[in-house]
């Protein structure tokens, strides 16, 4: 009974704008009959994206690699915290054939951070975009990355396998960053993109979350310092806290409020825009390969 209470409560909170249908149609019945039967893993299912039916009608779908413990501790990640497992080197392969069993036009692929190991990860990245490409040579990719700590030699072997679309979230702004992401930094995100784009990189794209406290201008400047730092691609959503032990929402963000950002957006020059309460990072991400 109190759990429904407290749930009731929460539900009341939240405004109309981020309610959303279950996901419904022939290709998203199809697809989690496929997930469920040979016990695929993608982001999509194990979040709960909210944009799940829609991605995958249209042929998109995100995958995790390096397992799903993280050597970080962000405070709005529900992803858990501690000490990750042994690499698993056949994933490459097994992500690859998810890909081909869902017949995925466009996936998106991301990870855990991995500190712990002296490559942060790198290689198991570059194989398994490697391995898509053998097994789903006509599907693109877009690869949302960690950080790598900003080692350059580690973030080239990504250039190097050349997905269209290479992703790396700043997440909130400067004066957040500290609180948010705790063993980030703002600077050092805009200075992986930065590189990125330097060594040739065609397209590159971040995401940042609202509600955590930021002020409007704030998240201009944001966008500036994206901007500036040749981003291509920004997304723009609602945060919403995983759990109690997470940081609080401390407000509901307005669509109208959104659609100011998206219009800002557009005018400092980004390609591509995604600006709403239920924008996730690979929400409409077929349409930022062009």
């Amino acid at each position: 009974m109190e759990t429904t209470v407290a749930s009731n409560i929460l539900l009341e909170r939240k405004p109309k704008w981020l309610r959303v249908k279950l996901p419904t149609g022939k290709k998203y019945t199809e697809l989690r009959s496929l997930v469920d039967k040979y016990k695929l893993n993608t982001i999509c299912t194990s979040g709960s994206c909210p944009n799940m039916g829609e991605c995958w009608g249209e042929g998109t779908a995100t995958f995790m690699i390096l397992g799903n413990v993280c050597t970080r501790s962000c405070g709005f990640c529900g992803v858990k915290t501690g000490r990750p497992e042994t690499v698993d080197w056949d994933e490459p392969e097994k992500v690859a054939r998810s890909i081909k069993l869902m017949q995925i036009k466009h996936a998106v692929l991301t990870s855990v951070d991995r500190d712990d190991l002296k490559d942060m990860g790198s290689i198991m990245w570059a194989e398994t975009v490697k391995a898509v490409r053998r097994m789903n040579p006509e599907t693109t990719l877009e690869t949302l990355i960690p950080d790598f700590q900003g080692i350059e030699k580690h973030i080239d072997r990504i250039i190097d396998v050349a997905p269209e679309v290479v992703s790396h979230n700043i997440e909130t702004v400067r004066r957040l960053t500290r609180d948010v992401r705790i063993q980030a930094k703002y600077d050092r995100s805009l200075g992986v993109l930065k590189y990125l784009k330097s060594q040739g990189q065609r397209r590159t794209k971040s995401g940042i979350m609202l509600g955590l406290g930021e002020e409007r201008e704030e998240v201009i400047q944001t966008l500036h310092d994206l901007r500036a730092n040749d981003v291509d691609v920004v997304t723009i959503g609602q945060y919403l806290q995983p759990s109690k032990k997470h940081l609080p929402v401390k407000s509901f963000i307005n669509p109208d409020q959104f659609k100011e950002y998206e219009d800002i957006g557009l005018e400092l020059g980004f390609r591509h825009v995604e600006s709403s309460a239920l924008v996730r990072s690979s929400y409409k991400a077929q349409k930022h390969i062009n």
